[in-house]
């Protein structure tokens, strides 16, 4: 099942269980969703690709306001904000543990031949490609500048 689809039926169980949180979150995706079918050149469809670019984005922009939250003294909203992006995570795939992050980079290290730091870029294009979803992007690079220097 898409991931479209599978996000409308979920916005309806969660009005039956009376889940603001939830309905909140899976409604804020929706929108994002159809902002994305009806976009220029998007010919009515959603990969679920680029589905989970968008909740992936959605995910990281619920954290640094939660973060933003925090720093301001407004626990009460950062609470509301982690809420959402727990709903959000749930359709994301499992995140990558230090150790894992750690072994598929020195993988992609190894397999494009990378020595010094002069190889930065071609190591972060190809782990982005393959972490995608995985992993946050601050953290693939901060771990490719500590391996290469």
């Amino acid at each position: 099942m898409a991931l479209f689809e599978q996000i409308s039926k979920d916005i309806v169980v969660a009005m039956k269980a009376k889940d603001k949180v939830a309905l909140e979150a899976l409604r804020n995706i929706k929108k994002f969703f159809l902002e994305a079918k009806t976009a220029p050149g998007a010919n009515d469809e959603l990969t679920d690709d680029a589905a989970m670019k968008i909740l992936a984005k959605l995910a990281k922009q619920g954290k640094d306001t939660a973060a933003l939250y925090v720093e301001q003294g407004r626990q009460d909203l950062a609470d509301e904000e982690l809420a959402q992006v727990e709903v959000i995570s749930r359709y994301l795939p499992k995140q990558l543990s230090a150790e894992e992050l750690e072994q598929e980079i020195k993988a992609i290290i190894a397999a494009v031949g990378a020595t010094s730091a002069k190889d930065m870029g071609k190591v972060m294009g190809t782990a982005t490609k393959q972490l995608a979803g995985k992993a946050d992007g601050k953290a693939i690079s901060a771990l490719v500048k500590q391996l290469l220097a």
